[in-house]
């Protein structure tokens, strides 16, 4: 049932014809539809139609990628960061089925670029970044910013509780979970917390068994993994259990043998249809250094290189049958999005 007052959307249809008439508008073309007039834009920016969309089948999946920007000219030192070997990053989004690529406008509080190792989650068809290192002092930062694709816009979210780096992040039903890290001190973290988009409250969790620093977050059906990691006195040393957090009761349970010892997780965690773990850092020899994957439809967008200092490639892996990963297909990237990719996600828009 509509709580939104469903006025006639299109001159001479029935409401619901012109409802569905604007659920069928692809997602490109929602900024200027949201501009035609009130009626349009109340009902594009709702909750109500997202959902109207998703169920319906009209959503569209894209992969949004926090990429180093193409080098600019430093005339100032308040025009970028301290050090001119020092990237900007800025977000990427790669849509899989037209092949194309577009670059979110930066946040207006960073406008030379985001905070350095911020992470990504996807919630309710937007984009949300949060945390990082300031990208001229490197000061850890508690900063949470909403992106909406309806009207391209940011907005400002509440703080993160407190600072937190290289952090575990995940999404489900309009909510954002973080988990582990280290704090300002370098101090590994068991804690997590949870953040509401629709309310913009965070709301404590019960704690992990274990400090985990440089874990990695994915949500496999009802839990929220947070994989791998290592306490403050094993610094570096991976360890090879995760911890799931149940959605509905709101427990953690330890996963011992999820992961290999010693290797990071980071950015390369995937999950097989059987449920288990993979790493798309040994998917190919091609993309076994600064491994990045982000599944999206059916497939998954990898990047990576061969060897440290080698060009990143750019590829999508395709689900084959009985849930094996099928060969890799080189991408054909613009120069301008072709950038070191530290994180990303799936945005279903």
């Amino acid at each position: 049932m509509w709580s939104l007052k469903l006025t006639e959307l299109l001159p001479g249809l029935p409401e619901e014809l012109g409802l569905e008439c604007l659920a069928r508008l692809p997602y490109s073309a929602h900024p200027v539809a949201s501009q035609v007039c009130g009626p349009w834009r109340t009902l594009l920016e709702s909750q109500q139609f997202y959902h109207h969309r998703k169920k319906n089948g009209h959503t569209h999946k894209v992969a949004c990628l926090v990429q180093a920007l193409p080098h600019k000219p430093v005339v100032s030192e308040s025009d970028g960061p301290k050090s001119n070997d020092s990237h900007s990053y800025g977000i990427a989004v790669f849509d899989p089925v037209s092949c194309s690529w577009q670059r979110v406008e930066p946040v207006p509080k960073y406008p030379n670029g985001l905070p350095l190792f911020c992470q990504l989650a996807s919630c309710e068809g937007k984009l949300v970044a949060m945390g990082g290192w300031d990208p001229v002092s490197y000061d850890p930062v508690t900063d949470v910013f909403v992106y909406d694709f309806t009207n391209s816009q940011w907005r400002k979210g509440n703080d993160m509780p407190s600072k937190r780096s290289f952090f575990a992040i995940g999404s489900y039903s309009g909510r954002v979970y973080v988990a582990g890290g280290h704090d300002e001190n370098k101090n590994a973290l068991k804690s997590a917390w949870v953040y509401d988009l629709r309310l913009d409250e965070w709301t404590e969790l019960t704690q992990m068994s274990q400090e985990r620093d440089e874990c990695q977050g994915v949500v496999i059906g009802d839990e929220f993994w947070v994989v791998s990691g290592y306490g403050t006195e094993s610094q570096g040393v991976f360890e090879g259990g995760a911890e799931a957090l149940e959605f509905g009761s709101g427990r953690w349970r330890r996963v011992d043998g999820a992961w290999e010892v010693g290797q990071c997780p980071r950015q390369c965690v995937g999950v097989g249809r059987d449920g288990k773990l993979t790493s798309w850092s040994e998917l190919d020899s091609a993309v076994r250094v600064g491994t990045c994957g982000v599944t999206v439809g059916g497939g998954t967008l990898v990047m990576g290189s061969e060897y440290q200092g080698a060009k990143q490639g750019f590829y999508m892996v395709e689900e084959m049958k009985g849930g094996q990963n099928g060969k890799l297909e080189m991408l054909s990237v613009p120069d301008e999005f072709s950038g070191f990719v530290q994180s990303g996600c799936c945005v279903e828009i």
